[in-house]
C-alpha cells in the first residue's frame, strides 16, 4: 500500500503542513514495514516512533489552537485522543497477533483514512482560522 501527502492534504499552513508530510511518511514506514514481515522489533520500533511523533504533532497543533484561541480546541483535541486510542489499540492487537497484509488493511482503513478525513475537514478548519487570525486584513 502506498501512502504519500499530497496537494489535497495541503492546509496551508506551513507547520502544519510539514508535520503531516512526516507523519504520512512514519505511517508508510510503518506499513511497508507490516507489508514485508520485517521482524517484530522492526514494526514495533515502526509503531513506536509513530506514537511518539503523533503525539508531538497533535501537541503542536494544539499548541498552534490555544495560541490563536481556536473556538473548535476542545472538540479538535477529543479527535486527537480517538486516534491515539486507535493507535494504543492497533499497538495491542499488534504485540498479541503480530502482523500480516489484513492488519496493514486494518492500518489503511483505521489511520489512514481517519487521518487523511481529519486532515481535510478539522485541520483545513484550523489553517484557515490561524490565516485569518494571523492577517485580519484579509476579511
Amino acid at each position: 500500500m502506498y501512502i504519500e501527502f499530497d496537494d489535497s492534504l495541503i492546509t496551508g499552513n506551513e507547520t502544519i503542513d510539514s508535520q503531516h508530510k512526516e507523519l504520512i511518511d512514519c505511517i508508510q514506514k510503518f506499513v511497508n514495514s507490516c507489508e514485508d514481515n520485517s521482524s517484530a522489533d522492526k514494526s514495533d520500533e515502526m509503531l513506536k516512533y509513530l506514537i511518539d511523533y503523533t503525539v508531538f504533532h497533535f501537541t503542536a497543533e494544539e499548541k498552534l489552537q490555544e495560541d490563536v484561541s481556536y473556538p473548535g480546541l476542545k472538540e479538535h483535541r477529543a479527535k486527537h485522543e480517538e486516534f491515539k486510542e486507535t493507535l494504543a489499540q492497533l499497538e495491542d492487537k499488534m504485540k498479541a497477533e503480530g502482523t500480516s497484509e489484513a492488519f496493514a488493511a486494518e492500518i489503511k482503513d483505521k489511520v489512514v483514512e481517519w487521518l487523511f478525513n481529519h486532515i481535510k475537514v478539522f485541520d483545513r478548519s484550523v489553517a484557515e482560522f490561524i490565516n485569518m487570525y494571523e492577517n485580519p486584513g484579509l476579511l
